[in-house]
């Protein structure tokens, strides 16, 4: 009988010396195309099997361009394969990652939002969200999937988040846009739409008027947190048709910091203040840029800041004569023409448009930014991303914060050539300095644990991490607005 366990592994032997649980907060599941087809049958019926079979049993994906090849582990690691596959299996290996119990995602399902089809979208979605139900149902101790919810319209958003609940999935996969034909193009030709994109956010100003709030107000009364996870913000415009490791950099951070950013500015931090959101396997490097621009960006664009010093009619004309008349040159750099061209400050009309880019979100202040910002957004880091340490850097970091980073292994993929060095991988962070013990802890169980427990108290009953994280989130309020810089 073949060994299935990875004997003193490194990641073992990290998780030996902590006092705590390890949570995972991205895991994944990599799906038998067998099964998922079974599902569609019986949910869809045979047509549907036929024309989703038809489509190459990915639709959603540009075929075009490259795509993901090879991208599951062989070779050696074919235990790991076999593990991502098969639940009770992975339960029995988590030990060997140095891992306690994992949040698991799908593979297939990332992308069930870009499908065009309605019909087929929903049998998709409602497909994977049955079989991972059964697959994992006699593991919740140690695992739990999450269920995908397509958001290509609030009416099925809610609609397939009704029905996850119902199976007793505890948490979602969304993406925060949609990807459909540009009108424009598909009024004059719908088969050539078909091959344009119109990428629009879900929350900023989304297509068509939808409003979105009863979504999320659905979310928090079923207590199910967001986790933005399908959000590859791509572009086709922007991909090789040879080159993946090309298309794939950058692909998933863009997208998060699109979500991220919509969510933001379209206020539904201020309207949802207890609603959590995840955006992962994108790192945290790019929620730090945001959240610090958004600080530098508040300084020069909030509205006391532009009458002050950006309204045209306070502008000196005078001086501006002054100078244009001492330095100008050539015939058209002259102060007449100047003057001329501007019409006078008074023309420079605004738009009718609300002046305050901020009015949305309810930000008055940069400790408002803050205090959005902060508390309800989670960011998935994978065990060897280096960048990690700058979410726990308070030089850095407006108001000295530790902005909410959760390790995520992504077990299953690629990116992981062997799961039993995943926690080895976040523990080097510690040996080279870069983040401290207390850090570290919350990286790969505090922050985890709070992410989903503050929106459901009983999202891990009945687990093997139950009794920590009843412990920690004992003591562990939303964290309170600190002091001034």
């Amino acid at each position: 009988m073949r060994e299935i366990h990875t004997l003193n592994s490194k990641s073992a032997a990290v998780k030996k010396g902590l006092d705590y649980p390890v949570i995972d907060a991205d895991a994944h599941v990599l799906e038998c195309e067998w099964a998922i087809m079974d599902y569609i049958r019986d949910i869809g019926g045979p047509k549907l099997a036929e024309r989703f079979e038809k489509s190459g049993g990915r639709p959603g994906y540009n075929k075009k361009h490259r795509s993901m090849f090879w991208a599951a582990p062989s070779g050696k690691y074919t235990i790991d394969r076999a593990t991502c596959m098969l639940p009770r299996l992975y339960a029995d290996r988590l030990e060997d990652a140095g891992i306690d119990f994992a949040i698991v995602y799908t593979t297939y399902g990332i992308s069930a939002n870009q499908v065009r089809d309605p019909e087929m979208r929903q049998v998709l979605a409602r497909s994977l969200n049955s079989l991972y139900a059964e697959m994992f149902d006699d593991v919740k101790d140690r695992m739990t999937p999450s269920a995908v919810i397509p958001t290509w319209t609030p009416e099925e958003a809610i609609e397939e988040l009704e029905f996850a609940a119902g199976l007793g999935l505890k948490t979602i996969t969304i993406a925060g846009e949609v990807r459909d034909a540009v009108p424009e193009v598909a009024a004059v030709d719908p088969a050539l739409g078909e091959l344009t994109q119109r990428i629009t956010s879900i929350c900023m100003e989304p297509r068509d008027g939808n409003d979105y709030d009863p979504f999320w107000q659905r979310c928090v009364d079923l207590k199910m947190m967001p986790a933005g996870h399908a959000g590859s913000q791509k572009s086709q415009r922007r991909q090789s048709p040879n080159v993946y490791s090309f298309n794939r950099l950058g692909t998933f951070s863009v997208g998060n910091e699109f979500f991220a950013r919509s969510l933001f500015f379209s206020g539904v931090l201020q309207r949802f203040p207890t609603l959590n959101f995840a955006f992962l396997e994108g790192g945290v490097a790019w929620a730090c840029q945001l959240y610090n621009d958004l600080m530098e960006i508040y300084e020069k664009r909030n509205l006391d800041w532009i009458y002050e010093h950006q309204d045209p009619s306070k502008l000196d004309v005078k001086l501006m004569e002054e100078m244009f008349d001492r330095f100008g040159h050539l015939d058209y750099m002259t102060k007449e023409k100047w003057g001329a061209c501007q019409e006078l400050p008074q023309s420079q009309k605004i738009e009718d448009r609300p002046m305050n880019d901020f009015e949305a979100s309810g930000v008055e202040s940069r400790e408002d930014i803050r205090d959005q910002f902060v508390p309800n957004f989670y960011y998935g880091a994978e065990a060897d991303d280096k960048m990690t340490a700058l979410a726990f850097d308070e030089k850095i970091n407006h108001f000295g914060v530790n902005l909410k980073a959760v390790f995520s292994s992504d077990i299953g993929h690629w990116d992981v050539p062997d799961m039993s060095g995943v926690l080895q991988e976040a523990w080097e962070m510690v040996e080279k300095g870069t983040i401290n013990e207390d850090n570290f802890k919350d990286f790969v169980f505090t922050n985890t644990a709070e992410m989903h427990a503050q929106m459901d108290p009983d999202f891990y009953k009945g687990t093997v991490v139950e009794d920590a994280v009843a412990k920690v989130m004992a003591t562990h309020q939303r964290p309170a607005a600190s002091a001034a810089e």
